[in-house]
Formats: C-alpha cells, structure tokens, sequence
C-alpha cells in the first residue's frame, strides 16, 4: 500500500511540473496518469539510453517521471492534432 502512495505521489508533482511546463494539463486524475505513466516511460528512456540523473532519491525519480511525462505529454498532443474533428 505504502509504494502505490509514493507512485502517486510521484505522479502527482510530476504530471502537475508536465502539465504548467507545456501549458495544459489533463485534470487532477489526467495529471496523476501521465505522471505515472511517464514515470515508466521515463524509467525505460533513461536505461535505453544510459542516461544517469546526478541526484539520487526521490528528486530523481520524480526528475525522471517528470521528464517521461513531458515526452508522454508531447506525444498525446501530436496525436490529437493528427487526428481528423468531427463536427
């Protein structure tokens, strides 16, 4: 039970930072989502490619959830655009 409250804990700071850097954001339960859901994202972007935070603890796990978010973020808005409106 502890660790689901410090994953959405996590997605909370971090879908919120996502959502004021790029400027709109999916309400409280969209954030908390994309948060989580970045920081998977984040986590697999970050070993795929080797990269190393230079903090540890939870700054970096929110750091990398963060920056899974903003990736998530821009790839739900390219989506959108791409996709014909209905009247």
């Amino acid at each position: 039970m502890q660790t689901l409250l410090v994953w959405s804990a996590i997605g909370i700071v971090a879908g919120w930072l996502a959502s004021a850097v790029l400027r709109g954001g999916l309400g409280v339960v969209g954030d908390i989502v994309v948060g989580v859901v970045g920081a998977l994202v984040g986590g697999v972007v970050f070993r795929a490619l080797h990269l190393r935070v230079p903090f540890h603890g939870l700054a970096s796990q929110i750091f990398v959830a963060f920056v899974g978010a903003l990736l998530l973020l821009l790839v739900v808005r390219v989506l959108r655009r791409g996709s014909p409106r209905l009247p």
